[in-house]
């Protein structure tokens, strides 16, 4: 047990996390925080990942997303070319009633505790605003303002990657790239859904949305009448016609309930954890559905924070970012190559990768 501030911090070592190498739990009575903070793998440099603010039910839940989380993120920036491993962390409370400065702050020190194992940015609850505050007790953190050094919103490249592995998916399956004409359902138009949707009518495809929030909706209404609205993801999943889903909310997407019913051909969003349960891919694949693994079309966020460590320019990463086409016709390839679904395709090369630099490392 380390004292950190006020806080209290354990680091946990077990044999059945999954391969992570080190998870922490972190309270601050003060603040009111509780976070978990994962680390999957530092084979390939520090591990890297945002924070995620959710009203988890209980902290066992919390864990268990914070690992599944990190260990995506392994797999995301192995696929993205970068020099890091996995690492997520989830701050336990609900963002708009219990997000405090003084609560950020207490996180930000326990962040820098790990001595740059781990770097931070957004994700779900937290915003370029919330890591200014975070960096202030923490240099291990990206996501922030240009006016403190950062980036800034890195929801535009992960929108642009999404829409570069769509690009790519309907070049592999219909011989063609473009998506002028196509059917694109887009389910969660919030922080990189709205801006796939403007990719998306820029190139002339034909959108419908959702979301559970009427403002997200109401929004993308008010500047593109043109573009139609379901009730719910179950509607717009059974949208008739429909060429692409793209998931953009919350994981667990696909599912024993959802692919029976999908009538799109294509799979490609900017979720994380799309496939609910291992076996799900193999449902997509014998429905005839090709499915853009996630983590390698949403990397563009992941390539921009990265790039931030160095000195950010914007033009270089939205060129690594334009690279998740050939990244994702390459995992359809290995895919037809092998005979297997495109997601197990992705987890090869990525795990391959990740091996050959802890074999170099002499792990």
């Amino acid at each position: 047990m380390t004292d950190v501030s006020t806080g209290v911090l354990h680091t946990l070592f077990h044999s059945d996390q999954g391969g992570h190498e080190q998870v922490v739990l972190c309270q601050d009575r003060a603040s009111g925080l509780k976070a978990v903070i994962a680390i999957h793998s530092t084979a390939l440099g520090p591990a890297l990942g945002g924070t995620r603010f959710y009203p988890y039910a209980n902290e066992a839940e919390a864990v268990a997303d914070a690992l599944n989380l990190a260990r995506g993120m392994s797999y995301k920036n192995a696929m993205a070319g970068l020099d890091h491993g996995g690492g997520k962390a989830v701050i336990i409370g609900d963002p708009d009633r219990d997000k405090t400065e003084e609560l950020l702050l207490a996180y930000g020190r326990f962040v820098a505790s790990l001595g740059g194992r781990y770097v931070t940015a957004c994700d779900v609850g937290t915003y370029v605003a919330d890591m200014d505050v975070v960096a202030r007790e923490c240099r291990w953190t990206t996501g922030r303002s240009p006016e403190n050094g950062g980036a800034g919103d890195s929801s535009v490249l992960t929108a642009y990657g999404v829409y570069q592995g769509m690009r790519a998916s309907a070049q592999h399956l219909w011989g063609d790239p473009s998506l002028r004409g196509r059917s694109v359902g887009v389910a969660g138009v919030g922080k990189v859904g709205h801006h796939l949707v403007e990719h998306l009518l820029n190139e002339g495809a034909r959108v419908v949305v959702t979301d559970v929030r009427g403002e997200a909706v109401g929004r993308i209404s008010d500047r593109h009448p043109e573009v139609r609205v379901a009730a719910d993801t179950d509607a717009l999943i059974r949208v008739e016609g429909l060429d692409i889903y793209a998931p953009c909310a919350l994981g667990g997407a696909l599912s024993d309930e959802s692919v029976p019913v999908l009538t799109a051909k294509v799979v490609c969003g900017a979720a994380n954890n799309q496939l609910a349960h291992p076996g799900v891919e193999k449902d997509l694949a014998d429905r005839g559905i090709l499915y853009a693994p996630d983590y390698v079309v949403n990397a563009g966020g992941v390539i921009q924070v990265a790039d931030e460590l160095h000195g950010f320019d914007f033009d270089r990463c939205k060129a690594k970012a334009a690279k998740i086409f050939d990244t994702t016709l390459a995992i359809f390839a290995r895919a037809k190559d092998d005979g297997i679904p495109p997601a197990a395709a992705a987890d090869r090369i990525a795990e391959q990768r990740m091996h050959e630099a802890a074999t170099a490392a002499g792990r």
